[in-house]
């Protein structure tokens, strides 16, 4: 299939050929979700911790008799009841990674990529190279393109300047073709590829 390629002043310098195999998959909102949820699952540090009674500083002993106290009836002051005891069923480290194998997670990323464009989200630019590093300047032209929600994926590394303007830019995020995930891509409104983007990406997911 065929997409015009635009440049950041809104005008068409030509056309690109998108690989089917690439840019033209079904929609599978299943991989899409796995993808999410593995993603999201490896951003959690797992460190959260609470002692347990076996944990909690404290004497063994039992704090009163038995009978004839007229209280209820307890064994140490470390159980999750007594005031500073240890808690019960509390959260301990552990690790959230989710396992999904890595032709999963490519049919996915393909998959997102076939969304957008099936959609008629997917933009292709020419270059994102600016000369000038200044935030203004860059939203003048992000308001003409009309962009409120975007992700910018470049080649194999962002223009400085472009990645420093856009940093101020709320609903606009930068990434190399190398960091382009599931995550990213579905969670804002408009996909931008460079050229350079789709032809490593095609290389590298075809």
């Amino acid at each position: 299939m065929k997409l015009p390629v635009i440049s950041l002043d809104n005008k068409k310098v030509g056309d690109i050929d998108l690989d089917d195999a690439v840019f033209g998959m079904p929609s599978r909102p299943d991989l899409l979700a796995r993808a999410v949820n593995w993603q999201l699952a490896k951003r959690r540090s797992g460190n959260h911790k609470t002692k347990g009674r076996s944990e909690v500083s404290g004497s063994t002993a039992k704090p009163f008799n038995q009978k004839g106290t007229g209280r209820a009836r307890q064994g140490d002051r470390k159980a999750p009841q007594m005031r500073g005891g240890g808690v019960a069923f509390g959260p301990v480290v552990r690790d959230h990674n989710l396992s999904l194998p890595k032709k999963v997670r490519r049919l996915a990323l393909r998959s997102a990529l076939s969304a957008k464009q099936a959609d008629g989200k997917l933009i292709v630019l020419d270059t994102v190279s600016i000369k000038s590093a200044k935030t203004s300047d860059l939203a003048k032209l992000i308001t003409k393109l009309g962009w409120k929600s975007a992700l910018v994926i470049d080649g194999a590394a962002v223009d400085a300047n472009f990645s420093r303007a856009a940093s101020n830019i709320m609903g606009l995020d930068v990434l190399p073709q190398v960091g382009a995930n599931v995550y990213d891509i579905i969670r804002r409104d408009t996909l931008v590829l460079t050229k350079d983007a789709v032809e490593q990406l095609q290389e590298r997911l075809k």
